[in-house]
């Protein structure tokens, strides 16, 4: 019996713990998709204990503790201290065995605190003082958290209307970690609900310096800041979105219902459609022309709780996996930029693990050999971060694509402490790899080959891809 997550949790072999232990382990982590506060870098954020650090706006821990009969005072709000968040969160901890967050969570304690205690009510207090004492050092604050992890580049989730203020103000210090922005327009194609959305048109008319009365103007405006993100190193954009948008329209088709949104005037269903279409092509062309790399995020099913919505707000733990019919219009989607030579590289992330195959196949109709893995299948994501789902994303494309040439792992998260999930995802790898070896799937004489092939996972494929 195996001690629970000892140096080889995870690697099931000594091919396995070879891999990790030499190739994978002490590598950089490039960050590519995240979502902290750049402003907590610029400023160094100090947290208070570990309540805050851990708790704070963490909707994965806030899911499992509703499911655990954790009352909402105890997750959101400020009803409740951190301490007494805390420890409603360790009594929920040993109910959380087989959830992912069992081993996030004590990875989290092992290699950012040193602390190889096992997380109950009985140690609560415990390791709540022992961790919030290290978290008032400066080794321990934002900045310290991220040196800890070997962190070598973050890339943010940003609004065009962002002012960068933070990002630019690293840059000019001259910080040793990239934080760099990422391009998320989605705002800009929110069109469902007319008020906020001329709301936010008029926003971006003011940062940008652009008025705007017409489609062409929105455009425009859209494009000034995209060269605004590019002077501040942005290299990525990342759209969420429900499904692929692609249906066939007119320049005077879109214009009319740019005119009809931003008179406050509600859509139909088919002419939402049309202009999500051409926008999301107009955002590719730009990426393009920049050699960003964009980034779609589909599939979810958010805000599916009405009553606590409306409490409580978005990301709050109340979103789900959706079930789309995406096929046709993705394909069509990439085609319509393909046929133009306008096809950034791309990466695709979706959340249903129905359709891991369906991406694994799309991707290679759009290689074109200018870039290795110019079409990327990204790591598994939200509900599918976690080792069936990120094993599921690798075995599909191996056996689709070329996982040699996978860019990896990212956080996804609010969290200065969620890096070992990096390390989460290199032990996964290597056991995956090392497995095939093993029973004789791969040849045990490639092992130089292999040791490349999980370094450049776990970090130089992404630094080469990205251009970092």
């Amino acid at each position: 019996m195996r001690n629970f997550m000892d140096e080889n949790f995870m690697l099931n072999n000594e091919i396995a713990e070879e891999l990790y232990h030499k190739h994978a382990a002490n590598l950089p982590i490039i960050d590519y998709h995240c979502h902290l506060n750049p402003e907590f870098i610029a400023k160094d954020r100090q947290f208070d204990n570990l309540g805050q650090l851990w708790l704070e706006g963490d909707h994965y821990k806030w899911r499992a503790m509703r499911t655990n009969g954790v009352e909402e005072r105890f997750c959101t709000g400020n009803e409740a201290s951190d301490w007494e968040k805390f420890e409603k969160w360790a009594e929920t901890m040993p109910y959380t065995m087989r959830n992912p967050l069992y081993h996030w969570s004590h990875l989290e304690l092992q290699k950012g605190f040193g602390i190889h205690k096992i997380l109950k009510p009985e140690t609560a207090r415990e390791i709540y003082d022992e961790c919030t004492a290290k978290l008032r050092t400066p080794e321990y604050s934002a900045r310290g958290l991220m040196k800890k992890f070997k962190v070598e580049v973050v890339c943010t989730t940003d609004d065009p209307i962002d002012s960068l203020e933070h990002h630019i103000a690293l840059k000019d210090e001259g910080f040793s970690i990239k934080v760099l922005p990422t391009w998320r327009p989605d705002k800009a194609m929110a069109v469902e609900n007319p008020a906020n959305y001329r709301a936010y048109v008029e926003k971006l008319s003011h940062v940008s310096g652009v008025g705007i009365s017409k489609y062409a103007d929105l455009i425009d405006a859209l494009q000034k800041r995209h060269d605004f993100f590019a002077s501040v190193g942005c290299k990525l954009s990342d759209h969420g979105i429900e499904e692929f948008y692609a249906e066939d329209y007119t320049d005077t088709e879109i214009e009319a219902i740019f005119n009809k949104v931003y008179g406050e005037t509600n859509l139909t269903c088919e002419e939402i459609r049309k202009f999500k279409s051409a926008i999301m092509v107009r955002f590719a062309i730009m990426n393009n022309q920049k050699n960003w790399t964009q980034q779609f995020h589909y599939g979810p099913i958010r805000n599916n709780n009405t009553r606590l919505f409306n409490k409580l707000g978005p990301d709050t733990g109340f979103d789900s996996i959706g079930d789309f019919t995406v096929a046709k219009s993705m394909s069509k989607y990439l085609d319509r930029l393909d046929a133009n030579n306008q096809l950034a590289k791309t990466i695709i992330y979706n959340l249903n693990p129905r359709d891991n195959e369906l991406i694994g196949a799309m991707i290679g109709n759009f290689q074109d050999g200018s870039v290795a893995g110019k079409i990327q299948f990204g790591a598994g994501w939200w509900f599918l971060d976690q080792k069936y789902g990120m094993t599921a994303q690798m075995n599909s494309l191996s056996v689709l694509g070329l996982l040699s040439r996978f860019v990896g792992m990212l956080t996804d998260s609010r969290s200065f402490i969620s890096y070992p999930r990096h390390e989460y995802f290199r032990r996964i790898m290597c056991n995956l790899i090392g497995t095939d070896v093993v029973n004789g799937e791969l040849p045990a004489s490639e092992m130089k080959f292999l040791g490349k092939m999980v370094e450049g996972i776990s970090y130089y494929n992404a630094k080469n891809f990205f251009n970092f």
